[in-house]
C-alpha cells in the first residue's frame, strides 16, 4: 500500500544525509513524500542526541507531532536517529505517543517499519548493529539544489571524554573511494555546484581501510568532477597532514575555509578530555595553514567550563583566541553528558560555564568584526541564495561562509539574480555581524 510520509530532520548534516536516504527508501517502496506533516500517514522525526539540549529539541518536536496526531492530522509517529539510539529504553515509556523506533544502525529498515506500524498495528523497534550499518544508498536531496553533502565516513574513534558520538554512531568506517566518487559524480550531474565533504572526522578517512590517510587522494579525484566549490567539514588537528594541506592550497575548487574543532587550548584540559593535541601543536598547525593557504578562513568549536578549567585556563583560552584570531567560532558551555567520562569529573556549575561561554563569544565578536572591516573594498565571488523583499537585497555566501552556521553576504544588483548563480560582489559595509555589498558587472 502507499502511504504519505513526512520527515523532520534535526541536528547535523550527517543526520540530514541519513534522512535523505530514508526518504529515497520510502519512495522506492511506493510511499509518497510530503513536506508538511499535516495530513500524512506517518511522520518520521529523525533526532539528534549529541547533547541534552538536542534531546530536548527532539522531544519538543515529537510532542508537536503528538498534538497533530491527537487532532487527527497525523496517524503514526516514528522516531529515528541518535536520541533513539541513546535513550531507546526510555522513549516508549516516557513518550507513549511514539508508535515505533529505529536506531542509528537501522535507518535502512524505515520502509519496513512504516508497513509494520500501518498494516500490522505493531510497535516496531529496530536497533541494528551501529558498527556495521550500511552507509550507502540513494538519496532524495533536501538541501537547495546548488549544494549537497557527501558523507565519506561514519562513526568516530577519537573517544573524546565529553562526547557520546562513538556510542551512538559506532566505530570509524570509511566508505570505499569508488563508491564516493560515483555518488559525487551523480551529484555533479544533478547540478550541485558546492559539494560539502562531511564526517565526524574527515582527516582520518582511509586509515581504517589500509592504515593510510587517503583524504588528500580523494579530494584530488573530487576536484576532477564538475563542482565549482568543494568545502571540508571537519578536520581533526593531529591528522591534518602536510600532504592534505598542500592539496587544499593547490586545488582551486577547494574553498579556503576549514572547520577544525579544537574545543580548548589548555594542555591539562586537552589531555583530560582525551584530545591528542597540545597548545604548541595547535599554534604550529594554525601558523602553517595561514602561511600555506593565503586568504584562509578558519572555523572552530570551543567548550567553556570543561573539567579542570579554572579562571586561569579560561583566560588562557580567551588570550589564545585573541592571538590566533580564528575568524569563526561556535562557543558552547560544557554539558556533562550521561555515559561520558567527563561527566564524572569535577567541573564548574552550568551557570558559570554559560557565563564563560558568553564572555568568549564577546571576544570572538570583536575578532569577526575586525575581520569584516578588514575585507571591505574586496571583491568576492558569491553564490546567490535568494532575495529578501523586505530588505530589498539579494543574499548569498562566499567561500568564507558555510551554509546554516555562518552569516550571509547581502548585496544589491541592477537585475534579477537567480538563486544558485555565482556573482562578483564588492564588499562595502557591515550589518549585524554580516557584510553588505554590490554586484560588480564583469
Amino acid at each position: 500500500m502507499s502511504y504519505n510520509v513526512s520527515f523532520i530532520s534535526l541536528g547535523c548534516a550527517k543526520n540530514q544525509v541519513n534522512c535523505e536516504q530514508m526518504m529515497a527508501l520510502c519512495a522506492e517502496a511506493g510511499y509518497s513524500i510530503q513536506a508538511q506533516p499535516e495530513g500524512c500517514d506517518v511522520v518520521v522525526v529523525n533526532t539528534c542526541g549529541f547533547l541534552a539540549s538536542a534531546c530536548e529539541e527532539a522531544i519538543e518536536n515529537i510532542l508537536e507531532m503528538a498534538e497533530l496526531k491527537k487532532a487527527g492530522q497525523v496517524k503514526k509517529i516514528l522516531v529515528t536517529g541518535c536520541m533513539t539510539q541513546r535513550y531507546k529504553e526510555d522513549i516508549f515509556h516516557e513518550l507513549p505517543e511514539v508508535d515505533g523506533l529505529l536506531g542509528t544502525g537501522s535507518y535502512g529498515d524505515i520502509a519496513t517499519a512504516i508497513a509494520e506500524v500501518m498494516e500490522k498495528g505493531e510497535k516496531p523497534c529496530h536497533l541494528g548493529n551501529i558498527h556495521t550499518a550500511n552507509q550507502s544508498g540513494e538519496r532524495i536531496l533536501s538541501t537547495p539544489p546548488w549544494y549537497a553533502y557527501l558523507r565519506i565516513a561514519e562513526g568516530c574513534d577519537n573517544h573524546c571524554a565529553y562526547c557520546v558520538i562513538p556510542s551512538l554512531r559506532g566505530k570509524y568506517r570509511s566508505r570505499p573511494m569508488n563508491e564516493l566518487l560515483d555518488e559525487a559524480a551523480e551529484l555533479a550531474s544533478a547540478g550541485v555546484k558546492e559539494l560539502i565533504v562531511i564526517a565526524q572526522d574527515i582527516t582520518r578517512y582511509g586509515t581504517d581501510l589500509n592504515g593510510e590517510h587517503q583524504l588528500a587522494k580523494l579530494l584530488k579525484e573530487l576536484c576532477k568532477l564538475d563542482f565549482h566549490w568543494i568545502r571540508l567539514h571537519y578536520l581533526y588537528p593531529t591528522d591534518t597532514t602536510d600532504e592534505l594541506i598542500d592539496v587544499i592550497a593547490s586545488e582551486p575548487k577547494i574553498v579556503k575555509y576549514l572547520d577544525i574543532p579544537i574545543q580548548h587550548c589548555n594542555d591539562a584540559i586537552l589531555k583530560a578530555m582525551n584530545r591528542r593535541d597540545t597548545k604548541a601543536n595547535l599554534l604550529a598547525l594554525l601558523k602553517k595553514l595561514r602561511e600555506k593557504v593565503p586568504g584562509l578562513v578558519l572555523r572552530t568549536s570551543l567548550i567553556t567550563g570543561l573539567p579542570y578549567e579554572d579562571d586561569a585556563a579560561f583566560e588562557e583560552l580567551c588570550d589564545f583566541l585573541r592571538e590566533v584570531r580564528i575568524e569563526r567560532a561556535g562557543v558552547f558551555p560544557f554539558s556533562p553528558e550521561d555515559g561520558t567520562k567527563a561527566a564524572l569529573m569535577e567541573h564548574v556549575d552550568m551557570e558559570e560555564a554559560q557565563r564563560r561561554a558568553e564572555l568568549a563569544v564577546d571576544v570572538q565578536s570583536d575578532i569577526i568584526d575586525a575581520y569584516n572591516d578588514s575585507i571591505l573594498g574586496e571583491e568576492r565571488e558569491v553564490l546567490c541564495e535568494g532575495y529578501d523583499s523586505q530588505a530589498q537585497m539579494f543574499y548569498g555566501r562566499s567561500y568564507a561562509e558555510s551554509p546554516d552556521i555562518d552569516g550571509r553576504i547581502w548585496f544589491t544588483a541592477d537585475s534579477e539574480i537567480a538563486p544558485g548563480s555565482f556573482v562578483n560582489v564588492r564588499l562595502t559595509g557591515t550589518m549585524d555581524g554580516e557584510t553588505t555589498g554590490e554586484e560588480v558587472k564583469a
